[in-house]
């Protein structure tokens, strides 16, 4: 508000926009600049106005601070040419310190000083601007290009005679059903966001993740290149037949076929080299001359049949001929409905011809939508009216001879054509006539008015759609490439020109489809890739579904028509038609799905999209763990919850891999690290990203939570008490042995072992694992000194990665914990480097009763099902220990002694009021039995599990506030001490954690 009464009070400034921005820092006045001159009001909606290069840009709406206003520059991630980028400060700039040089201008702006110290700016025009296209000419005649293919010249007709009037309709609403389905999908996502280049495979990539959008974009754009052999199949096809009808060949009529289509492919690839300016301009004449084919067949279908067309079946509209191809009349080995779908269904897949060059077009966000749904709506129309029209002109049988005419008096004639005066029976009973709707593949030629306008709309059709695959295929197949999620591909990502163009993939999509145009036959090839565009369109509509069901708050489409049942219908209705087709194509098709989704989710490619799939994990485990809450805790669930003091968890990797080892894949783990000093100069440490990476190099399956705290004790509580969510809580709490708490700060071991009476406080099991050399490599890292290295240090191996061979784990389970002590090494030997290790366990006994003592434990043992191999009864631990052990322990204690000489309590308090760590001589005498017990224990060990692979002990325990830390701590040094294994020091929360019963 002060700040508002002081720009109220500045002299006023015309302003020429809706806000007026000005300087509030000045030598004199609020209305001076430094230099003396009044400045002007700017006008904060003009981005030339608010920029990096003068102080108006920090001001907001005539504050003086940092702060800027929402700008579009903020969220885009692309430089435009010739433009200052603007920044927004940092969190940083505004809370703490400001740094000048995140003010400067971007790396890439041009700038130069003037003589008078001001920064200029040179603004270039913009060269070599790429080729951007509308939604009509980039995608609705496009799609509208590539639908209008071989099937609607060459087999449309065939289809109808061979499926009727009526299945022919249902076919294609059948058609159109998925590909409009899979438009509004696609529609969708392309308004989820701004689209860049590699159309489909980008498109659900981004949405659903590396995994499938990596093997959907490889199949389609394998889809996409044989079907350029399909078109150029059916226009080498149209050109042998004018061959024929010349008497001309060049081999044979197969591999005329071939000849051709090698020949065509070549000269496309070459207008595809041009660039997308010239394919364009061709795709422009294509369209063209298809419009005025359809013209040309139009009216030829109303003009009177001569006796040349009559001959070979057409005879103009009539209603007979209408009702007779109305239904079916299967004919072939192909002769089926199903049949006749997996041949139909190729031409209804170019609506993607628009989306696959979407980073080619001005807004993709507009034109996909528009242009797809467009396009699908004029092609299915064209195809109904095409089918109707042709189904009700020409007759299925004809033999194209002159002299079948009906001779009068004649008798014995078959068919339609008898009652307009032809007699078609002869052929038409052997089945080998010429012409007709079910025989000649060129009736479309022979209605139309002017039968050379037709073929040359096949030409432009076919040879349209082989460019839009030709075109398609290698920019998707260059997105994959350089989001290098499959090995050996990234020589095929590289671009050329000002349009980036995919030549190296263009090549290889040359020599794909020249391999499928050798098969030479287009019934073979279309249901070969009616599989693959089903099971792309399949996963478009599933990821769109997907998304929509996490509620993910990044799916936000614009497209209002959107559905996600919709999409789920699309997904299933294409999977189930894929397998009505050929189930042999579609179980490979979706094997090699299965296949590239395995290797993907296998390597683990760092690419992270915001995918769907993420959302869904998130859903799910937040479902999950809601939903745990609604069920009590049962010990057969019981999981060994680990929250783990490593610190940054690089400088313990021995404590990491030994608990990542028997929780992964089964239980929660939490590394946990307490950064101790003020908050302000540790904030900076608890960047969490260095260790995250750290743990997913390592194969470490766990979560990591840093904080800052005064000292290690109070961290421990918030950590203890704030990890986990819900009943993903953890319940045990591992350290590390303190292995220098003698030469330590008393201190600091008081509060090491206050560590261990809070977990108990709060109900936590309790392990300590020790080893011979020590877990803390921090020194030898130095990892401290650097955070960065936190990611790029080479990776320490430790015992605990190693498997373990035909070795022991010995497991000291002398006092009843709930049987945590037993748990955790059963839970070790599941993992594959333990799996052959032998598990023994000893226990405590009395000499006299040593074989009833070990039958019950052998009992109780298997009635847990611990996989144990030997049961040792002890029956001489409580022995005394050798004097010379016994010497070592008093001179461990000796410096910690207080030497009171039995005083009175309130005494023996006041002489350690400020050492409480200190160990009367009354403690030394009340805890004489158990110290002896740890000296005896460390000689039983010394003698039964020298050559162990992990030794496994119950952790004594110590009474809060009644045993000295320096007293515990040498317990637990005097159990531990020369062992050559590691050990684990455990001891439950004294419930139960196994259970021999089913319920």
């Amino acid at each position: 508000m002060a700040e508002s009464r002081e720009e109220t009070s500045a002299e006023s400034v015309p302003s020429s926009g809706r806000f007026t921005i000005r300087s509030l820092i000045s030598t004199d006045d609020g209305a001076k600049s430094q230099y003396g001159q009044q400045e002007p009001a700017y006008d904060t909606f003009n981005p030339n106005n608010l920029t990096h290069t003068n102080t108006f840009y920090m001001r907001t709406f005539g504050y003086n601070t940092l702060d800027a206003v929402p700008n579009y520059d903020h969220y885009a991630n692309t430089e435009v040419s010739g433009e200052v980028k603007k920044v927004r400060p940092t969190l940083e700039d505004l809370h703490s310190i400001l740094k000048q040089d995140h003010l400067q201008a971007p790396v890439y702006e041009p700038r130069t000083d003037s003589p008078d110290g001001e920064a200029e700016i040179e603004v270039e025009k913009p060269t070599g601007e790429p080729v951007r296209f509308g939604w009509i000419k980039g995608v609705m005649i496009r799609c509208m290009l590539n639908i209008w293919g071989v099937i609607l010249y060459l087999r449309l007709p065939w289809i109808t005679a061979q499926a009727g009037i009526a299945l022919t309709w249902l076919i294609i609403f059948m058609s159109i059903t998925v590909t409009s389905i899979t438009g509004l999908s696609i529609s969708a996502i392309s308004t989820n966001g701004k689209v860049k280049s590699g159309g489909t495979y980008f498109l659900i990539s981004r949405s659903l993740g590396p995994e499938l959008g990596g093997s959907i974009g490889l199949i389609f754009a394998f889809a996409n290149a044989v079907a350029v052999a399909m078109h150029t199949v059916g226009f080498a096809e149209t050109v042998r037949d004018l061959l024929q009808e010349n008497e001309a060949t060049i081999v044979d009529p197969t591999n005329d076929i071939r000849i051709i289509g090698v020949i065509t492919v070549a000269v496309l690839l070459g207008i595809s080299l041009a660039g997308m300016e010239w394919e364009a301009k061709a795709q422009i004449l294509f369209f063209i001359v298809i419009m005025i084919s359809f013209a040309n067949y139009l009216v030829g279908t109303v003009i009177p049949a001569s006796d040349e067309k009559k001959a070979k079946g057409f005879f103009s509209y009539r209603a007979d001929i209408f009702a007779d191809n109305f239904v079916p009349r299967w004919r072939g080995p192909d002769g089926s409905f199903f049949g006749m779908f997996s041949i139909f269904f190729p031409s209804a897949t170019g609506i993607l011809a628009g989306a696959n060059i979407s980073g080619d077009l001005k807004d993709p966000a507009v034109a996909i939508p528009k242009g797809t749904l467009m396009a699908i709506f004029w092609t299915t129309f064209s195809y109904l009216v095409i089918s109707a029209t042709i189904g009700s002109c020409v007759v299925r049988d004809a033999s194209g001879s002159l002299n079948d005419t009906i001779i009068d008096g004649g008798t014995n004639c078959v068919g339609l054509a008898c009652g307009y005066g032809w007699n078609f029976t002869n052929c038409a009973l052997k089945q080998n006539c010429k012409y007709g709707l079910i025989n000649h593949y060129q009736s479309l030629s022979m209605v139309s008015g002017f039968a050379p306008l037709v073929t040359a709309g096949i030409f432009g059709a076919t040879l349209s759609s082989a460019l839009a695959c030709l075109v398609s295929a290698p920019k998707v197949f260059q997105c994959l490439c350089k989001d290098n999620l499959y090995p050996l591909i990234g020589f095929f990502g590289k671009g050329y020109g000002q349009n980036n163009e995919p030549i190296r993939g263009y090549l290889l999509t040359f020599v794909i489809a020249c391999a499928f145009i050798l098969i030479g036959e287009l019934n073979t090839i279309a249901p070969i890739i009616s599989n693959f565009f089903l099971c792309s369109y399949a996963l478009i509509n599933f990821s769109c579904f997907h998304a929509s069901i996490t509620n993910s708050p990044g799916w936000r489409p614009s497209f209002r028509y959107y559905n996600k049942w919709a999409s789920l219908f699309g997904a299933v209705i294409s999977v189930v038609i894929m397998f009505l087709l050929a189930w042999q194509s579609a179980i490979i098709a979706i094997g090699i799905v299965i296949f590239l989704l395995a290797y993907v989710l296998y390597k683990k490619p760092e690419a992270n999209w915001g995918s769907s799939v993420q959302a869904g994990s998130y859903n799910m485990a937040l479902s999950y763990c809601v939903g745990l809450n609604q069920v009590e805790d049962h010990i057969k669930n019981f999981r060994p919850q680990c929250l783990v003091l490593t610190g940054p968890p690089n400088f313990r990797p021995a404590l990491v891999d030994f608990v990542g080892t028997f929780t992964k894949k089964q239980s929660l783990m939490i590394c946990g690290n307490i950064i101790i000093g003020p908050r302000k100069q540790k904030l900076q440490e608890l960047n969490p990203d260095g260790h995250i990476k750290w743990l997913n190099k390592r194969k470490i399956r766990s979560f990591y939570t840093g904080l800052i705290a005064d000292d290690l004790r109070s961290g421990a509580q918030m950590l203890i008490q704030a990890s986990g969510l819900g009943h993903m809580k953890p319940n045990v709490l591992f350290l590390g042995y303190k292995k220098n708490w003698q030469s330590s700060h008393p201190r600091n071991v008081d509060s090491y072992v206050a560590i261990l009476h809070d977990a108990f406080d709060f109900n936590c099991g309790l392990c300590l694992l020790r080893m011979k050399e020590g877990l803390n490599m921090s020194r030898v890292m130095q990892a401290h000194m650097d955070p960065e290295a936190v990611t790029v240090e080479q990776q320490a191996s430790t015992i605990f990665q190693v498997n373990q061979a035909k070795k022991t784990i010995d497991i000291y389970w002398l006092f009843d914990d709930g049987g945590l002590t037993l748990l955790i090494p059963y839970l070790l030997t599941r993992k594959k480097r333990w799996e052959k290790v032998k598990i023994r366990v000893f226990v405590g006994g009395q000499i006299n009763r040593m074989d009833e003592e070990r039958k019950a434990m052998i009992s109780l043992l298997s009635k847990f099902r611990i996989g144990f191999h030997e049961v040792h009864v002890l029956p001489d631990i409580n022995q005394k220990p050798r004097p010379e052990h016994v010497k070592r322990f008093e001179d461990l204690i000796a410096p910690y002694m207080l030497n009171d000489g039995f005083k009175e309590e309130f005494l023996v308090n006041e002489m350690r009021r400020d050492c409480p760590w200190k160990i009367s001589d009354e403690e030394i005498k009340k805890n004489r039995p158990k110290s002896l017990r740890q000296i005896r224990l460390n000689e039983v060990l010394l003698d039964y599990s020298r050559d162990a692979a992990l030794i496994v002990v119950t952790m004594p325990i110590a009474r809060k506030d009644k045993c000295p830390s320096s007293l515990y701590m040498a317990w637990l040094e005097t159990l531990s001490q020369d062992l050559r294994p590691p050990v684990l020091l455990v001891r439950g929360n004294q419930k139960n954690v196994l259970t021999m019963y089913c319920q």
